[in-house]
């Protein structure tokens, strides 16, 4: 598709556009982590972000670190690999994330990625040009509004309701959508608020797409990590509807951030994505990326077909136990409150009520200070797009989350206005 040429779904060519600079909440977590005080004898408790593998519990399977062996052993990884992924792997995550679809997706519909947030910064690279939009959810995670901004694509806010399990605010979805709207994003299993959105509310989601003709950028990077009544849905169930871009990768659900390996797919029976030129898009956006490391990619077939379902059932009994550890704690804590029980991914939002704390303005001073005073590490919610929340990762040993819950209630006891 030429540069400017629109269709019905408003989709157009990617435009190269000055960079500007971008602020993570990893980046905007140094300040706090700064201020801890380092002659302070106790342990840190990082409850900042969710990397899980600052605790022993959370240890990748077996499978994954076998086949991680096996695939640098075989000599048949050491070359370089084709843009978008060397085809065991792309076949392989078909398969993988087929399971849960009425439809086989193929090869061809996977483009290997540098980790998730490589993932993002090509469809919001595709999706940029002059004067377009894209819907992004608040809170969230911060990643796509820094890469918008760098990519001068204007972001539009809808919000997450917590009365209602922090499900989409369609109303205010349709109103802030128009013409020039590329996508709305979402992130289910949620991240920061640990929910998980219903079959009904994800089906309300693309009929509303529909209706706006914008295609969905699904995020489920913390896919299948549910522990609470509602059980995992992929977006691209409903592909028939409206085409979805699905973003994921190993990282949470292996439990291996830091090996970087995520994944692009169309989800688009009705083949929109070809016709608009997306494909072509994202095609040409890769060829411009760091490609992943050759053996890892030679690793994922076995990661995928061989992780033991005994892996899985023990994470997730693990952050079960943790999300209600959490959640009861919070309740004991003075001037915080959860107004929901996390069900799904590694975080959680809970409401901070300052005007009930002596010097402490905001949730940016309360990080600050719990972490100078307690060693414990918390992101102020205003990072994530909500002032005065907090978001707290409970991917930690039970101890530890407890131990850094219990600093937090002595620092609110300490803190609270004695009137």
């Amino acid at each position: 598709m030429e540069n400017g040429a629109e269709n019905k779904w408003g989709f157009e060519d990617k435009q190269e556009h000055k960079a500007a600079p971008a602020v993570t909440v990893k980046t905007s977590l140094a300040s706090i982590i700064d201020s801890v005080n380092k002659n302070d004898p106790r342990p840190v408790v990082p409850l900042g972000y969710g990397d899980p593998t600052a605790f022993p519990c959370f240890r990748t399977a077996v499978e994954a670190e076998d086949a991680i062996v096996d695939a640098l052993r075989s000599g048949k990884f050491n070359c370089y690999a084709t843009n978008s992924g060397i085809p065991p792997a792309r076949r392989a995550i078909a398969d993988y994330l087929s399971r849960d679809l009425p439809y086989k997706l193929s090869a061809d519909d996977v483009y290997v990625t540098l980790g998730c947030k490589q993932a993002v910064e090509v469809i919001l690279s595709v999706l940029a040009r002059p004067g377009a939009n894209v819907l992004l959810p608040r809170p969230g995670w911060p990643y796509y509004e820094g890469i918008a901004q760098r990519k001068q694509l204007e972001v539009r806010h809808f919000d997450l309701l917590p009365e209602r399990n922090w499900e989409v605010d369609l109303d205010a979805v349709e109103a802030l959508a128009d013409k020039n709207t590329a996508a709305m994003v979402i992130i289910n299993p949620g991240n920061p608020c640990g929910n998980v959105f219903t079959y009904h509310h994800l089906q309300e989601i693309a009929e509303m797409a529909r209706k706006l003709r914008v295609m969905v950028v699904a995020d489920e990077v913390y896919g299948h990590l549910t522990f609470g009544s509602i059980p995992y849905t992929p977006m691209g169930l409903f592909g028939s509807i409206v085409p979805v871009i699905t973003l994921g990768s190993i990282s949470k659900r292996w439990l291996v951030p830091g090996w970087r390996f995520g994944w692009l797919v169309t989800n688009d029976p009705n083949g929109i994505f070809q016709k608009s030129g997306i494909i072509d898009s994202i095609k040409d956006c890769l060829t411009i990326y760091s490609d992943i490391p050759t053996f890892i990619q030679g690793a994922i077939p076995q990661i995928l077909e061989k992780t033991k379902e005994d892996f899985f059932c023990k994470l997730i009994d693990t952050l079960r136990e943790s999300a209600e550890i959490c959640y009861d704690g919070v309740k004991e804590i003075p001037c915080i409150s959860c107004p929901n029980k996390p069900e799904g991914s590694m975080v959680t939002m809970v409401k901070l009520n300052p005007w009930l704390l002596e010097d402490i303005n905001d949730d940016i001073e309360f990080a600050l200070k719990l972490a100078k005073e307690e060693s414990v590490i918390v992101t102020p919610g205003i990072y994530v797009g909500l002032k005065n929340w907090l978001r707290i990762a409970f991917c930690a040993e039970p101890s530890a989350l407890k131990d850094g819950l219990g600093r937090m209630k002595a620092f609110c006891q300490r803190h609270t206005k004695k009137h």
